[in-house]
C-alpha cells in the first residue's frame, strides 16, 4: 500500500505522479490511494454543481474510472494532478447537468402543458434564468484552464483560497492572482447579460 503520510507540495506532486504511473501498470492500490486523497474534493465539487448526492457520486465514479482507463491523459508538465483531476470532475459534472436538463425536456410532452395561473416564476422568467445559467457556464468554459479551475473550486466546491492552494500544490499568491484575473474576465462577459447577473465576489483566503 502506498505511503499516505502528509507531504510537501513538491513531494505530493512526486507521489501523485508515481501513483498515476502505478495505475498505468494496473496497480489497484495506486488508484485507491489517489481516491483516498482526492475523492472527497471531487465529490464536493460535483455535489455543488449538481445539487444531487447520487449524481455527484456517479460523476466521481466516472472520473476515477476514466483515470483507471486512461492514466496517460495526465500530463504533469501542464499542471498538478489535483488541478487536472478537479478540472475533469468539473467538466463531467457540467455534462451531467446538461444530460439531466435534456432528459427533463424530453419527459415534458405537449399534452401535459396547461395554461394555469402561475404560482411561481413565469415562463419568460424561467426562460431568462436558463439563458443566464447557460451564459455563466459558457463564460466559465471560456476562461483559461487555471483560472476556471480556481473559480470552480472556490464557488462550486466551497474551498477557501488557502485550501485551494493546498489541494493544487500552488502558492497562495498564485491562486489569488488566478481568481482575480478570472473574476475580471467573468465580469466583462456577464456585463452583457444585464444588471441581474454579476460575477461572484472574491473567495475567502
Amino acid at each position: 500500500m502506498a505511503d499516505r503520510r502528509p507531504a510537501t507540495d513538491s513531494g505530493r506532486a512526486v507521489e501523485d505522479a508515481a501513483l498515476v504511473a502505478g495505475i498505468g501498470r494496473r496497480d489497484g492500490a495506486a488508484l485507491e490511494a489517489l481516491y483516498d486523497r482526492y475523492g472527497r474534493p471531487c465529490y464536493a465539487l460535483a455535489r455543488r454543481i449538481l445539487n444531487d448526492e447520487v449524481l455527484a457520486q456517479d460523476v466521481v465514479q466516472e472520473v476515477f474510472l476514466t483515470l483507471w482507463g486512461h492514466p496517460d491523459r495526465f500530463d504533469p508538465e501542464r499542471g498538478s494532478f489535483a488541478s487536472w483531476l478537479l478540472a475533469m470532475t468539473h467538466h463531467k459534472a457540467v455534462d451531467a447537468v446538461r444530460r439531466e436538463e435534456n432528459l427533463r425536456r424530453r419527459r415534458t410532452s405537449v399534452d401535459v402543458l396547461h395554461f394555469t395561473q402561475a404560482t411561481g416564476p413565469t415562463v419568460p422568467d424561467e426562460a431568462w434564468s436558463g439563458v443566464r445559467r447557460e451564459r455563466v457556464r459558457a463564460a466559465l468554459q471560456g476562461l483559461p484552464a487555471p483560472q476556471r479551475e480556481a473559480l470552480a473550486l472556490a464557488y462550486f466546491g466551497g474551498y477557501t483560497q488557502r485550501e485551494i492552494a493546498g489541494l493544487t500544490g500552488l502558492p497562495l499568491g498564485t491562486v489569488k492572482t488566478r481568481m482575480l484575473l478570472g473574476m475580471r474576465r467573468l465580469r466583462d462577459v456577464l456585463s452583457e447579460i444585464g444588471p441581474g447577473e454579476s460575477a461572484p465576489s472574491e473567495a475567502r483566503s
